[in-house]
């Protein structure tokens, strides 16, 4: 073989062997490419399917833990909804309680109404019988001692011999009320006025007592005595002592009037603060108790009582606080919450007053969902303005919101003190609940004393009084005296002239009556206008 034909031979071998490894090479490509599509599209197969598992899984779960949050919220909705239904059970029953205090309370009102009218009608009777029998007693005075002609039952008439009697004059009564320890009664400085000692002296500068200063917004003052009870007479000169410097030193160191009479074995004290009366008497008991009575021992016994009675007044104050669970009050406020202990109105003690007003004011807020802590500090600091350290021309009311601002307590509490007498407007629920839970404690049975028969007689001359003006229809004078409306009628009586009559009436009050605190004059007057379609 000739070397062309071989190497065109080798070159066609070769060129046949490369396509044949060629054709070989792409044939496993293709095959494994195949199978590497094959694993792939298995591979995510599976992925979709674990996802699509796992999808599922998570939402059963979030189904789950739904269902259960939904039970949950149902279930304390279900809880609310049976806390408010009871409260609403409780709160129907209580309204029914108090509607059925204000029926009972409308048919006492009726009644003494009843028994006003009553009254009134035997007060004209009186006064027709009084003239009839003044009428007679001019006849006989200007006859002399002639015979008064008596018509008898048939007709007849009996001559009867009869001459005026004098009346005999009206006693002084100058007394002290009777008992034990030291006693709060009213006693006149001069024993030829004629009051009682159940009356209240007037504070106006013609009535010729001594001592009595004249209070804005008050027609009276009232001058409290404490009786001294002693073992025999003979201690009151010791007690007076030599020209008297002994009750000199005594007055000038307490600030309290010693009155030493004829009193059968008593000592009268007498001084318008209750702490200065309550220290005076300490110290005169030590005193007579020592035997040893002179100037300087005086001071003495007095300065010791003094510092004592303050120590016992903070201590009283903070075992109140403890007591009602307040905290954080201010060390003057607690000082002024132990003086109420010495100070009472009418015949009720002012701290066991203040600590009856507190707890009814926490109960009442806690039934009403509203604070209990704010409305028991509010209730115990309501009357703390009269108690003050000085002696300011203000309602105890507004100069009890003055203290507190001062010692910085919460405005909610600031506005029950000041308004719970309606000198300021209520701004909050606790405001209201202080004031009724003053009227509960003050009007509760055997709470306070006064006398009824003097009770009425005020309200009705205050009744009177607005019925003297023109145009008054009706005249009512409600809160315990506190409170006078006056209904006008529209036709007779302007704006204007109403808002003048309460003025005018205001000022006759203060000038004719006497009453404690003070009186809020209301004067209505309401235009109707009537007419008929036929």
């Amino acid at each position: 073989m000739d070397p062309i034909t071989l190497i065109v031979s080798i070159v066609i071998a070769a060129g046949a062997g490369l396509g044949l490894g060629k054709v070989v090479f792409t044939a496993k490509a293709g095959k494994e490419r195949e199978e590497a599509e094959k694993e792939a599209k298995r591979i995510l197969a599976d992925a979709e399917s674990k996802a699509e598992s796992l999808r599922k899984e998570k939402e059963l779960q979030a189904k789950e833990k739904f269902i259960h949050l939904k039970a949950e919220h149902e279930s304390e909705v279900q809880k609310k909804n049976q806390a408010m239904q009871s409260r609403e059970q409780s709160i129907q029953s209580k309204e029914q309680a108090l509607q059925s205090k204000e029926q009972a309370f409308k048919q006492k009102e009726n009644t003494l109404n009843q028994k006003l009218e009553q009254t009134s009608r035997k007060e004209n009777e009186l006064e027709q019988k009084k003239q009839q029998l003044e009428r007679a007693s001019q006849n006989i005075a200007q006859a002399g001692t002639g015979t008064l002609q008596i018509p008898s039952k048939n007709g007849a008439s009996l001559g009867k011999s009869c001459r005026p009697k004098r009346r005999p004059s009206p006693v002084p009564i100058d007394g002290i009320l009777g008992g034990r320890g030291p006693q709060q009664v009213f006693r006149c400085h001069q024993g030829n006025c004629g009051r009682s000692q159940t009356q209240r002296p007037q504070t106006s500068q013609k009535s010729g007592h001594r001592d009595h200063p004249t209070l804005r917004n008050r027609a009276f003052h009232r001058k409290f005595y404490s009786v001294f009870q002693i073992k025999n007479d003979e201690i009151k000169g010791q007690i007076i002592g030599r020209e008297g410097r002994n009750i000199r030193a005594l007055e000038a160191a307490t600030g309290v009037e010693f009155q030493v009479d004829d009193t059968p074995e008593a000592i009268i004290l007498s001084c318008f603060d209750p702490l200065r009366r309550e220290i005076a008497r300490i110290a005169l008991h030590r005193l007579v108790s020592d035997g040893r009575i002179h100037p300087a021992r005086i001071e003495e016994v007095v300065a010791k009582t003094k510092k004592q009675i303050e120590e016992e007044i903070v201590e009283i104050g903070e075992r109140t606080c403890i007591d009602l669970g307040i905290h954080g009050l201010h060390a003057d406020l607690v000082r002024l919450v132990g003086k109420m202990r010495y100070r009472s109105s009418y015949g009720q003690n002012l701290l066991q007053h203040s600590r009856e007003v507190a707890n009814l004011c926490a109960t009442m807020a806690s039934e009403l969902g509203l604070n209990p802590k704010l409305a028991k500090r509010a209730g115990l600091l309501h009357d703390i303005g009269k108690v003050p350290d000085d002696q300011p021309d203000l309602p105890h009311a507004l100069l009890g919101m003055q203290l507190a601002e001062k010692c910085k307590e919460h405005p909610i509490i600031c506005n029950a003190i000041g308004a719970h007498h309606d000198e300021i407007e209520m701004t909050d629920p606790i405001s209201a609940i202080v004031q009724a839970c003053d009227a509960i404690s003050g009007s509760r049975p055997g709470a306070r004393r006064e006398v009824v028969e003097g009770y009425i007689k005020r309200l009705k001359e205050l009744e009177n009084l607005a019925q003297s003006f023109k145009g008054v229809e009706k005249a009512f004078a409600i809160q315990a005296g506190r409170e006078l409306r006056v209904v006008v009628e529209a036709e007779k009586v302007s704006d204007e002239q109403s808002e003048l009559m309460s003025v005018e009436l205001s000022q006759r009050i203060q000038s004719e009556m006497q009453y404690p605190g003070q009186i809020k004059v209301t004067v209505i007057r309401e235009k109707r206008a009537v007419a008929y379609a036929k």
